[in-house]
């Protein structure tokens, strides 16, 4: 057992952790390869980290793997991405499920394709189950957009005279957000050593704690991910108020 693993706390794990899948057309290019080469390896790193992830008892692990600004990446990336997602579809999505995982994605559906957008359907229409650990896929996502879809919603509430606009509250709003049906986010990590968000979860992530890492995302394993847990368990999380230092 890997020595890192042993020194988890198990009774204080992170119960949300996103990642920012950053760095694999870099780590492809240090290798003299196509950044599609970098996207293979990323997602069979992130194959173990979702085993990893429920095998330690997280209960939601959230990914970054395609915002809404990556659709003007260069086409034949962004149609490689659109292949490889609806490959997962069909390859190891019921098989995930079969394990007792929640599958989500959230996003915005503008500028996918019938096939893509049918398949995100498919896999959202399976029912949520709070008991099983959930896997988010945040696929053409954007937070600010997230945020005014929320706005707009609520504000039909209002206009048909259902709420009042001194109703509107912090609980109010996360029940429009995508990611209503998920745990408070405890942990974000960013890899490829960048240490900024690029509009990811900006409403939930208030309290949330950030890891950046300098380690390209294909090379994020297993033992990257217990680094960052450690790292999150050291800390002192006061939620605004007073408390004992470390």
């Amino acid at each position: 057992m890997s020595e890192l693993l042993l020194q988890i706390d198990k009774t204080k794990l992170p119960k949300h952790i996103a990642i920012i899948l950053d760095g694999n057309g870099r780590w492809a290019k240090n290798r003299l390869m196509p950044r599609t080469y970098g996207h293979l390896k990323g997602i069979e790193t992130l194959g173990k980290l979702v085993k990893a992830s429920k095998e330690l008892g997280i209960k939601n692990l959230t990914v970054y793997a395609f915002s809404t600004e990556n659709i003007n990446r260069p086409i034949s990336e962004v149609e490689f991405l659109m292949n490889e997602f609806l490959k997962f579809y069909r390859e190891k999505f019921r098989k995930l499920v079969n394990d007792k995982i929640n599958v989500r994605v959230i996003g915005e559906t503008i500028n996918l394709s019938k096939e893509v957008v049918d398949a995100i359907k498919d896999i959202n229409d399976v029912p949520f189950n709070y008991d099983y650990f959930t896997f988010t896929i945040c696929f053409n996502y954007g937070s600010q957009q997230e945020i005014a879809h929320a706005t707009k919603e609520i504000s039909k509430l209002v206009k048909m005279g259902r709420i009042n606009v001194n109703d509107i509250d912090e609980k109010l709003i996360n029940s429009y957000l995508y990611t209503k049906d998920l745990e408070p986010l405890d942990l974000v990590i960013r890899t490829s050593g960048e240490c900024r968000l690029s509009n990811f979860l900006l409403w939930q992530l208030s309290y949330a704690e950030l890891y950046f890492t300098d380690v390209y995302f294909p090379d994020f394993k297993e033992e990257e991910l217990y680094k960052a847990i450690i790292n999150y368990q050291n800390r002192n999380r006061r939620f605004g108020k007073l408390g004992e230092e470390k």
